[in-house]
């Protein structure tokens, strides 16, 4: 659950030869972030496209024509979708202060500002940065690099926890009937059911994030499973339906086409939740629960009806699941706990 894209070890300098502040020599060094210092504007967009780096820093001080240049380059980054999320910070002097600002920079610094001031101000535009990337943004939960902090977080806590993976089933038919908007609709009406229910029961011991389409995963203490994974198939078990044409919702399906074109019945959207716990487990690292979680997903999925599923193995019987096991198999090797399923 890594976050591709990305560079969080390059930052890139765009100098027409300044002398560099004090401040911002020590912070590169107290970063370990060595600069990729040019005075090219057009090098910079060509490295924001490249390589996506941490930021971008704009040196904007000197004559009329640099200033121009510098200033020309951050609007330039802006303007572009794809490079306009790299931060950019700009050093200005004070009648440009604006300008830079207009221009699209993420914070704008004049020259005279002091050396506390410039390295926080910095330091917040970062966070922010990452604050604003690491949400997804149509449900503005927190994304996968956050999700993948939050089980290294846990794991490393030693506390008794429940990572729980939940997806939809038939969204994708769902979606090639009533088209992605109403599709949208769906995933930011499960994110509210999931934040709603984990916040509401747990409050801050509660952490949910969306990993991308119709898939999320929800951290909650080992305790709260049963009362929180109950609630959150009933609250969806109760709304969905009322996603669907009221024909569609009366008679329970519709008709939909498989890929080859043969027309099928298409039950209403249900919810798989895979849950695993470090109960009966020792984990290392947050990729062993994410794995263990799509798993555990994975087999839940094959469960009629909306359902959570707890992985009961200890460490030692964690064997892969069987394609050719019996559902009684399952249910007695993994541990079931099911709401409006089998």
């Amino acid at each position: 659950m890594t976050s591709p894209g990305f560079n969080e070890q390059m930052a890139v300098h765009l100098t027409g030869g300044q002398e560099e502040p004090a401040w911002l020599t020590a912070w590169w060094e107290s970063a370990r972030i060595p600069p990729q210092r040019t005075t090219d504007g057009a090098a910079v967009y060509a490295l924001a496209m490249k390589a996506r780096p941490k930021f971008i820093l704009v040196d904007a001080r000197g004559d009329a024509e640099w200033a121009e240049l510098a200033i020309g380059t951050c609007r330039r980054l802006k303007r572009d979708s794809y490079t306009a999320i790299v931060p950019v910070l700009v050093i200005v002097s004070a009648e440009r202060f604006a300008e830079a600002f207009d221009a699209g920079a993420d914070e704008v610094l004049r020259a005279e500002v002091s050396d506390e001031e410039s390295t926080a101000r910095l330091s917040a535009m970062l966070r922010r940065s990452d604050r604003d990337t690491d949400v997804h943004p149509s449900t503005r939960l927190p994304g996968t690099r956050e999700i993948e902090a939050e089980l290294n977080r846990r794991v490393a806590s030693g506390e008794k926890f429940a990572a729980c993976y939940a997806d939809l089933d038939h969204f994708k038919e769902f979606n090639d009937r009533y088209g992605y908007h109403h599709g949208d609709q769906v995933i930011q009406l499960v994110a509210r059911i999931l934040h709603d229910v984990v916040k509401g029961l747990c409050v801050e011991a509660g952490f949910v994030g969306h990993i991308g389409g119709d898939d999320f995963l929800y951290t909650i203490p080992l305790a709260a499973v049963p009362r929180v994974c109950d609630d959150v198939i009933r609250v969806f078990d109760e709304l969905i339906p009322w996603q669907y044409s009221e024909q569609d919702r009366r008679v329970g399906y519709f008709f939909g086409k498989d890929r080859r074109g043969q027309l099928h019945r298409v039950p209403l959207m249900t919810l798989s939740v895979g849950v695993v716990t470090n109960q009966r487990r020792h984990f290392t690292r947050g990729t062993e629960v994410s794995e263990l979680a799509t798993e555990m997903k994975g087999y839940a999925k094959t469960l009629p009806g909306s359902v959570w599923a707890v992985d009961r193995r200890r460490d030692e019987s964690a064997a892969p699941v069987s394609a050719g096991a019996s559902i009684d198999a399952l249910r007695e090797r993994q541990g079931i706990r099911s709401v409006g399923g089998a």
